[in-house]
């Protein structure tokens, strides 16, 4: 891959990186424990913050992967991997490295992979 591609990939990369990070910041206060004091706060209302809690600890989990995909994305960049398929060793198309840089496999293998 050329070394001017593999440069903005890894821009594209680092700014996604800051934004999964600056989202992780704000999402934990989301993620905290619900307050189970029923004279506090209805049940209902208890019931809406228990669900808005487990919907916000999704998405960080989903973030924590995102995050960990880039990183392994930058490593792969760093030692020279990049745009290389993890399984068989072909190319990855770039149309699908644009859209998204932190993928490890080509389509056919990410469709087999998927497919089990």
């Amino acid at each position: 891959m050329k070394a001017s591609n593999t440069k903005l990939y890894a821009e594209q990369l680092r700014a996604v990186q800051a934004q999964l990070e600056l989202d992780s910041e704000t999402g934990d206060a989301a993620a905290s424990i619900v307050e189970l004091d029923q004279s506090r706060v209805g049940r209902l209302s208890r019931m809406d913050a228990l669900q808005a809690q487990s919907m916000s600890q999704a998405s960080q989990r989903r973030r924590v992967q995102q995050l960990r995909d880039i990183a392994a994305a930058l490593n792969r960049i760093k030692v020279g991997t990049f745009g290389v398929c993890l399984d068989c060793d072909e190319p990855i198309n770039p149309k699908r490295l644009s859209f998204d840089p932190s993928v490890r496999y080509c389509l056919g293998c990410a469709t087999e992979r998927d497919g089990r």
